[in-house]
């Protein structure tokens, strides 16, 4: 029984960490098919950012059942037992969320670019595409997101 408890709270973590990605290359279901308006400029400034999506709780919570699960059924019975189950599930919560800022946490850049009327934009997203200064790109937008490409 622990042992099926211990897979269902791992599965509800890894599943918990999934995120969606902010690439230039990667479009959701709703943004299929959806008509984008196009501008072109030249970039002016790339910086590495780290994009961070945020915590769920998940890697904690489930970070803390698996500490104390494994740690009070580790250790003898009784009073022992429970208290090597608080302390399993105490340094299990800090292992999870530390695991879990991790796991959202993606390299990213924020691209400066100049446009054919002289404004400027900056747009931050996934680092999974290389940009040169100077390089001539194109900016997609939809009205709530804009992505860079080439």
């Amino acid at each position: 029984m622990k042992k099926l408890l211990s897979i269902a709270v791992l599965g509800a973590l890894v599943a918990g960490c999934a995120v969606a990605p902010n690439s230039a290359s990667v479009y959701n279901t709703r943004q299929a098919q959806g008509e984008q308006t196009v501008r072109m400029g030249v970039v002016e400034s790339i910086r590495n950012v780290t994009i961070d999506k945020g915590s769920t709780g998940v890697g904690t919570l489930g970070g803390a059942a698996l500490g104390g699960i494994a740690a009070g059924s580790s250790i003898g019975g009784g009073n022992g037992a429970l208290a090597a189950g608080i302390v399993g599930a105490l340094a299990g919560g800090v292992l999870g969320n530390q695991a879990e800022a991790h796991l959202n946490n993606r390299p990213g850049l924020e691209i400066t670019v100049r446009l054919d009327n002289g404004e400027l934009r900056a747009i931050t997203q996934d680092a999974d595409e290389p940009f040169r200064i100077g390089e001539r790109v194109r900016l997609l937008s939809n009205g709530r997101t804009t992505r860079v490409t080439h």
